[in-house]
């Protein structure tokens, strides 16, 4: 069974910026629409950024124009750059396919906060 190991999150000031990583254990990687996903206290968890296996991409339009997803299929690991990040941006991010495919890992925790 495929396994999602997310990493990069932390603590950092508003404006900051931090790299996300996701890591799927398995070689059907490639075959998969990639994405990530953020749950803050008290909030369901919601789709944040998108990434087909040929490389198009969709965001969210809180995160649109800050964040970028990206992959490399070799390493079947997917990204998620995070710029000029907002407090409301403090959440809990996971990593799936696009379809939910997978069982989900313990997600990485961000924190934006002065």
């Amino acid at each position: 069974q495929v396994q999602l190991v997310e990493s990069g999150g932390g603590l950092v000031q508003p404006g900051g910026s931090l790299r996300l990583s996701c890591r799927a254990s398995g070689s059907i990687f490639r075959a998969y629409t990639m994405a990530w996903y953020q749950q803050a206290p008290g909030k369901q968890r919601a789709l944040v950024a998108r990434i087909t296996r040929d490389g198009s991409t969709m965001y969210a339009d809180s995160v649109k124009g800050r964040f970028t997803i990206s992959r490399n299929n070799a390493a079947n690991t997917v990204y998620l750059q995070m710029n000029s990040l907002k407090p409301e941006d403090t959440a809990v991010y996971y990593c799936n396919t696009g379809g939910i495919s997978w069982p989900w890992g313990q997600g990485t925790q961000v924190t934006v906060s002065s």
